[in-house]
């Protein structure tokens, strides 16, 4: 007689992405939403796009809306699949805020006052919010709702991942195992896309200027003209040397990247010519990238009422995850279970 064994789980992984801008840009997909795609395989994977943490700062309501549905046809476009994946809007699923309530009841106010991107946000904006002080918060309850056992986020990211592990780790010496305790997946080899025009810091759209920056879905002529124009360094000399060579080094990892071509091939290709040589091909390889995601973006976009349908499905499968995992938490806080 023969048993059959139970399927293996799958690891869980969950990420989210603001919808801030018009456009994710290079940056966002090479260091985090290349990630997302192929952890869809090999993971339970769940991708939100965060819009509740965009009101840390100023809105317009239906630019938000508006910019909302932006972010998932750009997803949708990257590849994501609905059937591979649960993609969803974080306010279509309220237990997320109901768990920060109960994570910042166990967040020490020195705590939260240490993370690093809050310093920096806040000397940014002149409307400095609780809800910007307590995002990091909100994040962990993202996180610990779907019991992720994996988080693919950036290098800056990392603080905010240590708390949600520390919180995790809080409340289940305190009320006994709850959560699982998630680990960080970071893409070592492009965890962090450099400004084109000031390459000692990151691509972003808080910092860089329109100079510095690659929308995806920008038109590409413009996407042409900012690679022929990015900052380089002295000498001529092609080679990988983030230290001394900041911008060579940061558009050969971009290159590398996008034509799937190793940083020693292309110094190999590149030995003997010069920087111009180098942007001229780069730009047609980027441009030729970003065109086929504006397209495929602009179809999902025309048709928002079956995007909306997606996003509505992913919802009701993230919810019913999410409910579960609120109902044990308001058991173990002495709380009745959510109606």
């Amino acid at each position: 007689m023969t048993t059959t064994q139970p399927a293996q789980r799958r690891p869980r992984v969950l990420s989210g992405i603001q919808p801030t801008a018009d456009s994710f840009h290079l940056g966002n997909y090479l260091g985090a939403l290349r990630s997302w795609v192929d952890m869809q395989d090999t993971h339970d994977a769940y991708y939100c796009v965060v819009d509740l943490h965009a009101i840390t700062i100023s809105h317009e309501p239906k630019v938000l809306r508006r910019r909302s549905r932006v972010a998932a046809a750009q997803l949708l476009a990257l590849g994501l699949d609905p059937q591979r994946c649960t993609l969803f809007v974080q306010s279509q699923v309220p237990e997320h805020p109901m768990l920060s309530w109960i994570l910042e009841c166990h967040t020490g106010f020195g705590e939260a006052g240490r993370m690093t991107q809050f310093k920096d946000k806040s000397s940014k904006n002149e409307r400095v919010t609780v809800g910007l002080f307590t995002y990091p918060v909100l994040q962990a309850a993202d996180i610990l709702l779907y019991r992720a056992d994996a988080v693919p986020v950036g290098e800056d990211q990392r603080q905010h991942l240590e708390l949600v592990r520390d919180l995790a780790q809080r409340f289940n010496t305190t009320y006994g195992k709850m959560f699982v305790v998630p680990e960080a997946h970071i893409v070592k080899e492009t965890g962090t896309i450099q400004d084109l025009a000031e390459p000692s810091r990151k691509m972003s759209k808080s910092a860089s200027g329109p100079a510095g920056i690659i929308d995806l879905l920008e038109e590409p002529n413009r996407i042409r003209k900012k690679i022929k124009s990015a900052v380089t360094d002295t000498g001529r000399e092609i080679t990988y040397d983030p230290e001394n060579k900041p911008g060579i080094s940061n558009l050969l990892t971009i290159y590398s990247t996008l034509a799937k071509v190793s940083i020693a091939d292309l110094e190999r290709d590149y030995d003997g010519k010069g920087y111009g040589d180098l942007k001229k091909d780069l730009a047609e390889v980027v441009a030729d990238f970003c065109a086929p995601i504006a397209e495929r973006t602009r179809s999902y976009l025309d048709d928002v009422a079956e995007l909306d349908k997606i996003l509505l499905a992913g919802a009701e499968k993230a919810q019913a995850v999410a409910g579960a995992t609120l109902a044990r938490v308001y058991d173990k806080i002495g709380f009745r279970t959510p109606v």
